[in-house]
């Protein structure tokens, strides 16, 4: 007869192992993306901010600007309304920048320019184009869409003392890069940098977020920066003023403030 403890051991493993508590699955490299996405671009019904932005060339000389960031969330779809309006300097005081971003499909763009007194449509694939003379495009600014790349987990680390998912993205279709690994924080979801890389797979843009702050209940990257390594350029970004669920109102988001910009919110 086998001593009883034989018998009782591996029922006690059993049972320990049994009762564990269970670790929780990692999510897929889609919905670290995606939750990811609406973290930075998603927050809240709404936003405002006073944004300063310069422009640093390889020599150090500096060029500033100076707008209003609008933005709305428009039914539970995932569309969005973008308005930027420009305060100065002087070559671009008046300029305002409207975007109707849509879930599944190119998002519709259109830029006043009062020197011309014309709005102009920018075509969706300009989306990738510089915005305003920075390093950031137009798509940096208003954000893509989770299906746009195809997404693959590579690793997790720490990342400036924060836990981040570490995730490479490659476009669907042929765009100004081939992949983009990007450090995502395990818990507010917020990019805190992005490494792009161009078609002979050499790095070409770095994305950093500086800081990060919270805002009511929204963690908010409040300062960041895009490089270009290749030509040596930069632009820095700073978010004041940051306001969510202010009350926008769609109609505030329509050809008619481009040219005639909504004074209670751009003041």
């Amino acid at each position: 007869m086998k001593p009883r403890w034989r018998i009782v051991l591996p029922l006690l493993v059993a049972l320990a192992a049994a009762s564990a508590p269970a670790h929780a699955a990692d999510p897929s490299a889609n919905e670290i993306v995606k939750r990811s996405l609406d973290a930075f671009y998603f927050a809240g019904n709404d936003m405002r901010a006073r944004v300063q932005m310069k422009l640093v060339n390889p020599e150090g000389q500096v060029r500033e600007r100076d707008m209003t960031m609008l933005r709305i969330n428009v039914g539970a779809s995932g569309e969005q309304r973008y308005y930027m309006y420009f305060h100065g300097p002087a070559d671009v005081k008046g300029t305002s920048f409207l975007v109707w971003k849509y879930p599944n499909r190119d998002s519709d763009r259109w830029i006043y320019i009062p020197a011309l007194h014309l709005v102009k449509r920018i075509a969706a694939d300009d989306k990738r184009s510089s915005f305003v003379g920075s390093d950031f495009t137009y798509e940096d600014v208003s954000g893509r869409n989770v299906g746009d790349e195809n997404h693959v987990f590579l690793r997790k680390e720490e990342f400036g003392g924060r836990p981040t998912y570490v995730i490479e993205s490659k476009p669907k279709t042929v765009v100004d890069y081939s992949r983009r690994v990007s450090w995502i924080d395990q818990e507010r979801w917020l990019p805190l940098k992005e490494e792009y890389y161009d078609a002979g797979n050499k790095l070409l843009r770095v994305f950093t977020a500086d800081k990060v702050e919270q805002v009511g209940k929204y963690w908010t990257v409040t300062a960041r920066t895009m490089k270009n390594v290749q030509s040596g350029y930069h632009t820095e970004v700073v978010f004041q003023q940051v306001q969510y669920d202010i009350g926008l109102k769609p109609d505030i988001f329509t050809e008619r403030y481009l040219r005639n910009p909504p004074t209670q919110w751009v003041r």
